[in-house]
Parts: structure tokens; sequence; C-alpha cells
């Protein structure tokens, strides 16, 4: 055994102190209770701290007790065993601190089992208190297991020595090389997010699939930084490894391209039913994904996101697709990726440019309602934008990726935007057609989307939708990560025309994405002149705070 901690996690009730316990004893190992740790810190229970600070009170706490942790120190021995409260992984900073250069076993127990385990138990919960325990059970079994699945899952049903032995089997297995933050089973797939985790996951998501080998569609750069070592590494464990080469960027979303990627497809024999593994930033991802939609009538594939702007939007919610010189994406279809495989590990290449370009879909997600990326974007976004190793190793940058699962959300709840989804289009309106005026090239997709945003914010004012406060909250943020400031020598009834072409008309209506403050407003009667109006300040660059306000008037 070479690793020095383990965490045992599990909701309420599943035994994580009666079997922490016995492992740390069997090793010689401390045990730390972190709800008594705070318990001793606070000088009074749980119970009495949630009732006197409430939920919020006791989670400062609690980071506060996971903080004071520290790094594991290397040693051949296991040193610690560690026991959160059932609700502590829900914070992303906290499942980065315990996580990362530890063991974590997640005690799986039914909801049936837990319930009637608290109703004999002692020990208030205070999440389940003045409940009925099995609902409430169900309700935190649900909200936490993506965050559960994350670790190694040990049954816990079973006499306690039982138990106790199966924890200590998974300790004898060898480690693995990267960190899991979170693993979800979804209808659009599996979604996974970590550090150090490639070759691991897209090797389980290629066995899961049953595939006999491993079909690699990348670009150039991409190749170069990430799809080359992880060919690698999957032809070391075995694995038969084709690559097909797309052109890099928006090169990749033509037709022409997709009938050459198609006919290296059919020279390499691929059969329906044989995944392709797509390894690059969000124009790759919809090319390769649009490659397998129509190959064969549809293949699967999976998403291997390189840039931070594909980890946070593109890889999600199955939308593939081509340019045409008309616009953008206005050939596709939807097919869902069987898997996402976010690593942040590979982020550390991504060019300061493009990681400020991924945050304007960030900046996107917080405008509708999601007050917690709006917070870390405000203080951790300058320097994740920078690169500073600080933003990594906080887990900034990590908890930034997480928080797309928001977009997951929506996705799920319409997966082929009839309603819901076009949520996720604020800010893209007038940004694909500024993207599309200036060539596909000239600016990134997230830098035309920042333009985009602010036209969205003031056309939300104007027309009473948008909040002020809200407007300058965003405009500040894009300031701050200089995002949308630059004047753009562009036509504007070229823009204007290209608008035209959006896919978000009905009956002839453009509906934009108004945000609202606690979500987003269609609005399909925006008047032609205030449009008109507003896509000229925003191509003339970011106008000073006064002059922005004047002109809601």
């Amino acid at each position: 055994m070479t690793d020095v901690e383990l965490v045992i996690i599990g909701l309420p009730g599943s035994g994580k102190t009666a079997v922490g316990k016995r492992v740390a004893a069997r090793h010689g190992a401390t045990f730390v209770d972190l709800d008594e740790q705070i318990e001793r810190q606070a000088g009074t229970p749980v119970p009495e701290i949630f009732a006197g600070e409430g939920e919020a009170g006791f989670r400062r706490r609690e980071r506060a007790a996971i903080e004071s942790l520290c790094k594991p120190d290397p040693s051949p021995n296991l040193t610690r065993v560690i026991a959160p409260g059932g609700g502590a992984i829900l914070d992303p900073r906290n499942r980065w601190r315990l996580f990362r250069g530890r063991r974590v076993v997640w005690l799986d127990v039914r909801p049936e089992v837990v319930a009637q385990r608290l109703r004999r138990s002692p020990n208030v919960r205070p999440l389940v208190a003045a409940r009925d325990p099995l609902g409430a059970i169900r309700e935190l079994g649900s909200a936490r297991g993506r965050f559960y699945a994350a670790a190694t899952r040990v049954v816990g049903v079973a006499e306690i020595a039982t138990v106790v032995d199966a924890v200590d089997a998974t300790l004898k297995a060898p480690a693995s090389a990267g960190t899991v933050l979170l693993r979800a089973d979804t209808k659009i797939g599996k979604l996974v997010i970590g550090e150090g985790i490639l070759a691991d996951a897209v090797e389980a998501a290629l066995q899961e699939a049953e595939a006999r080998r491993a079909i690699l569609v990348s670009e150039p750069a991409a190749w170069e930084a990430v799809g080359a070592g992880l060919g690698r590494s999957l032809t070391e464990r075995g694995w038969e490894v084709e690559r097909v080469l797309l052109p890099r960027g928006e090169d990749a979303k033509r037709l022409a391209v997709i009938e050459t990627a198609a006919g290296e497809l059919a020279r390499l024999r691929v059969e329906r039913g044989e995944p392709i593994v797509a390894v690059g930033g969000g124009a790759l991802g919809d090319a390769a994904g649009f490659l397998a939609a129509i190959y064969l009538r549809g293949i699967p594939y999976v998403q291997v996101p390189t840039t931070l702007s594909a980890q946070l939007d593109s890889s999600i919610g199955g939308k593939t697709g081509v340019d045409l010189a008309e616009g953008k994406n206005l050939v596709g279809a939807f097919h869902q990726p069987i898997a996402i495989v976010s690593d942040i590990a590979v982020l550390a290449t991504v060019e300061p440019r493009h990681r400020r370009s991924a945050l304007a879909e960030a900046v996107k997600m917080a405008a509708l309602g999601h007050e917690r990326l709006f917070d870390v974007l405000e203080r951790d976004g300058v320097a994740i934008v920078d690169g500073d190793p600080a933003a990594i190793e906080s887990g900034a940058l990590a908890e930034v990726v997480e928080l797309a699962w928001a977009k997951v959300e929506v996705v799920l709840a319409d997966e082929r935007e009839g309603a819901a989804r076009i949520s996720l289009n604020l800010g893209h309106s007038l940004g694909h057609a500024i993207e599309a005026a200036a060539g596909f090239g000239g600016l990134l997709h997230g830098e035309s989307v920042a333009y985009g945003l602010r036209a969205a914010v003031r056309i939300g004012v104007r027309r009473g939708v948008t909040p002020p406060e809200l407007a300058d909250r965003v405009e500040g943020l894009l300031d701050r990560l200089d995002l949308g400031t630059a004047p753009l020598d562009l036509e504007l009834e070229r823009v204007l025309e290209l608008l035209e072409t959006d896919k978000k008309h009905a009956r002839g209506a453009l509906r934009w994405v108004l945000a609202t403050g606690s979500g987003y407003a269609v609005d399909a009667e925006v008047p032609m002149d205030l449009v008109r109006d507003v896509a000229a300040s925003v191509l003339a660059g970011r106008a000073p705070k006064a002059a922005v306000a004047a002109g809601r008037s």
C-alpha cells in the first residue's frame, strides 16, 4: 500500500464513522470525524450550529475544517482515515481538497436501510429532522449521487466486519493516477470530471461500449497537445489505436471535410456500434460529433474536450454541426455522446486568449441566475485567464468546469431545444452574427458571445426585462475579463443581415433570450431600430459606464 490517507463518504447513517474507526484501528491510523472536529471548535453540537447559524454557517465551518486537514504527506502506510459529514462533498472546493492525493470510498447503502438506521439513532441529523426520513434520504441521495459516484463504491449493507474488509480491499488495489471529482450517468451520456483521469476514463468508456479498438478523431494542435499522449497510453494498455485528423478550428466544420473523414472511417471498416473518440476543442467536437451522427446513420462517440470552452459548453448537449457561408451551425444534428471526459489537467496548454474566450460562456450561465458562478468568476476569473497556478491549486478552475453541470440540467430538461434549452442561447444571436461577419476566424466563439451578451443585457434593460444592476454586473465582469471591449471593424449592415439567418427565428421573428435576474425571458418583438442601435454600440466597443446608463433612458 502506498496511499497515505482514506476518505469515507456517504449519506447520513451510512456507517462512515463506525467503518472508519475500525479501518483506522486495523492500520494503526488516526481517525478524523469532521463533524466532531467542528463541534469541538465551535463548542456546541452540530444541530445547535444549524439552529443558530443556519446551514450556510455550518458549511463555512465545514470548509474551514477541511482546509485545516492540509495535504497528505507521502508515506508507505495508511496514516489517517477521514469521515466528513454527508453533505461536505456538495462543495466543489471541499471535494478538491478532500479527494486529491487520497483514496476515496463511498459507502452505498439503500435509502430504506439508512432511514431505518436514522429512526433508531440518538444522533440528530439537521437535514433529516422533522421530516419523513425515507423521503429526505431519497432526496439527498439523488442530489449527491454524482459526487458519491466519483469514489470507489463499497456496498455498506452487510455485517460491519464484512464492510470493513471490503473497504480494506480497495486500499490494496492499484491506485489511480488521477482524481475523479464527479461522475454521472445521464440520458445525454456519462459525464466524468477530474484531474489526470483522461486515459482511465476513456478506456472505461471504450470498454463499456465493447469497443475492439480506439479510433481517435482530432486536429493537429489538439493531437500534439493531448491526442498523441492519449494514444500512447491506450497503446500501452493493449489497445489498437487509429487516428483520423481533421483541419484545425472552424475549417473542420465544412461539409467537404466531413465527406473526407467519412471516407477514412469507411477505409478503416468502422462498423455500426463502434465508437469514435473526439479529441479537441469546440469546433473539432462539433465536426466529429456530426461525423458520428451521419456515418452509417449514427455511431457512438466519446467527447474528450481539450479546451476550457469545450469543457464548459460545446461538449455538453449533443448539438453537432458544420457551418455554411450563410451562417454558423446551419447544418447539424442532435447526437448525444456516450461519454464526456473533462480532464482539467489538459487545460495547462490552453493559451490565455482561449481561456479568456471560454469564460464568456461561464458569464452567460452566471447571468442566467447562477450566483455561485458569478462569485467564482469575479474572484478568480482573471487568475484563470492568466494561468495563475494558484487558480488551479485552489480548485477555482476545477470549480468553474464543474459548474457546467448547470448546462447539463438545462439539456436534460430539454434535449432538443424545444423550450427551456433556448436559455443557453443568451448572447448568441448577435454573437453568432458577429462571428460570421468576422469570417469564423477573426474572433473566437467566446469573444463573439461576449459582444452578444453585452447586446442582450442592453436590450433587456431597454425592454424592461433585465434589471439594470444585473446588466451592470455582467458588463463589469466582462470588463474585468477584457471580453467584448475592443471596437470591431465590421460592417453593421452585414452583421444585421447575418442576424436574419439566426436559427432562433420562429414565424419570421427572431426570439431574443434576455436575462431576468433569476432566469430568462424570450422576446420575439424587439424592435429593429433597438437592435440596430444596440448592435452599433456593441461594435463601437465598450462605452464608458455613464454612456451605457444614458443609453437606457
